[in-house]
């Protein structure tokens, strides 16, 4: 054998090792490395595929199958018609909220008095206008101007109702007004008593004029005026002419109804009820109940003029230009203990130009414009007087701002919780809304009052206090047994107890 048949047969040896299994031995039993080639598929990933659709329709059509379809349908329908019926339960049960009663825009919140324009300020109506922004400040829903029309003092022949007393401004200024307030909100009722710096207010005889007020009622409600006010309302409402001047606030056009008003001073409660009963006016005021008389006599005074008439009717002032101003009828209280209780008696509450910041007898009602003034005062006496009538002013806003609002107090029922010769409490609710509890205290020694109700919880919360050193606002006091300092009033509220 040569040498090219010998490196051939080497060639041969070593394909024929590559070839062998890598056992690690060479077919004669002895070791030897070697190398194994080995191909991976390129894609190892199983591919699933589904049913086909002959398929899934022959298993849908499976009695297993249908027999659990049928199932998971009445269970579907099952449960449907199980919380249809939990939500009809539910509905029947819960308790109805009470529809709201009828309400007027002198229901909504306090009316304002204004019985000297220039007074309150130097430019009249225009100056009225001006103020404006400040009213709405305070919440106030309506005002009542004047009396503004042309007169002599005693001298029925110079009364003319349609014209205004030019001290006072014109026609145009009063139509400016009418404009701006009612934008704001803000509703204008004109007073008309005829003799209004006489000695009788209707000269002695209503009966005589009453042809020129009824001309006077129509032709300013036909100038966007929102109501007519009539002080010494007895004396027109008795005479035969009456109903005719009723008719013409019965026949007003609109959605916002025109208001006929009045008021009365120097009667009883009977007397009082009496004539809400034969006039029919749709608000009146009646100095009542008297800051003189005992607690308990002011408790029952309010309690039949609410159980013998609508609300809506009732108007609550304790000052305007017959009365003098609020802190000068009670001087011997303080004013804010009557803010609350206007505030939250079951009705309307009426103020004077001035009542808001406490002016007492003597003052002009300049002092409120001064009020806004920045400039440092520095007289001890004249800056301590202007905090007291800014807090004075801020108490009686806040009181505003929640008869306004809450329900309880706008039209709510009123309950007598307690009443003694120098104290009372009552309870103010309505529906599911939140309870209001009113306490004053005008004596001079503190009292403590025990208060039942079913309605009652064991403690409330402040809402307004005149001793925020004590009964601070927003913090919880007991109900069962509630102390309050004399002179003092809170007001409480708490939650629906259902």
């Amino acid at each position: 054998m040569n040498k090219e048949d010998d490196m051939k047969e080497v060639e041969l040896n070593e394909m024929d090792q590559e070839k062998q299994p890598m056992t690690g031995e060479t077919p004669t039993g002895t070791e030897k490395n070697g190398c194994v080639k080995v191909k991976v598929p390129e894609d190892t990933e199983v591919k699933f595929t589904g049913l086909s659709k002959e398929e899934l329709m022959k298993v849908a059509g499976t009695a297993g199958w249908v027999r659990t379809r049928w199932a998971l349908l009445v269970l579907f329908w099952l449960g449907w018609v199980g919380m249809l019926a939990g939500a009809i339960v539910i509905i029947v049960q819960a308790p109805r909220c009470k529809p709201i009663p009828e309400m007027n825009w002198w229901n909504e919140g306090p009316l304002y008095q204004i019985s000297d324009l220039n007074e309150f300020s130097e430019n009249g109506l225009k100056g009225v206008e001006e103020k404006l922004d400040y009213l709405n400040q305070m919440k106030v829903k309506g005002l009542v101007l004047g009396p503004i029309h042309t007169v002599q003092a005693d001298q029925s022949s110079t009364l003319e109702l349609t014209s205004i007393n030019p001290d006072f401004g014109s026609e145009s200024h009063l139509i400016s007004l009418l404009d701006r307030a009612h934008r704001k909100g803000i509703s204008i009722v004109l007073d008309l008593t005829p003799n209004y710096e006489g000695v009788s207010a209707w000269f002695n005889n209503a009966a005589s004029v009453a042809e020129r007020l009824k001309g006077a009622c129509v032709y300013w409600l036909n100038k966007g005026v929102d109501g007519i006010f009539l002080s010494h309302l007895n004396d027109i409402a008795n005479t035969e002419a009456w109903p005719s001047v009723q008719d013409i606030f019965n026949k007003t056009e609109g959605t916002k109804k025109s208001a006929l008003m009045g008021s009365v001073t120097g009667l009883s409660a009977n007397e009082v009820s009496h004539l809400l009963n034969r006039s029919s006016v749709d608000l009146l005021l009646t100095g009542l109940p008297d800051p003189a008389e005992p607690g308990v006599r002011q408790a029952q005074v309010i309690k039949m003029l609410y159980t013998d008439h609508l609300q809506t009717s009732l108007g609550w002032s304790l000052s305007g230009q017959t009365l003098g101003s609020l802190a000068s009828r009670t001087p011997a209280w303080p004013i804010r203990l009557y803010h609350m209780l206007l505030f939250t008696l079951p009705g309307t509450p009426v103020f004077s130009a001035g009542d808001e910041v406490g002016l007492k007898a003597g003052e002009k009602l300049e002092a409120m414009w001064d009020l806004e003034s920045q400039a440092e005062d520095d007289n001890a006496t004249a800056k301590v007087c202007k905090e007291e009538h800014t807090a004075v002013r801020d108490f009686f806003k806040a009181l505003s701002d929640l008869k306004g609002k809450e329900r309880s107090l706008l039209h709510g029922e009123y309950i007598s919780l307690h009443s003694s010769p120098t104290s009372l409490a009552f309870l103010r609710l309505w529906d599911q809304s939140e309870r209001f509890l009113v306490a004053l205290n005008w004596g001079n020694a503190s009292v403590t009052m025990t208060l039942t109700n079913s309605d009652l919880p064991a403690e409330a919360q402040v809402r307004a206090s005149t001793d925020t050193e004590n009964i601070a606002v927003d913090s919880k006091v007991s109900v069962e047994k509630l102390q309050l300092g004399p002179k003092q009033a809170v007001l409480l509220s708490y939650a629906f107890p259902g």
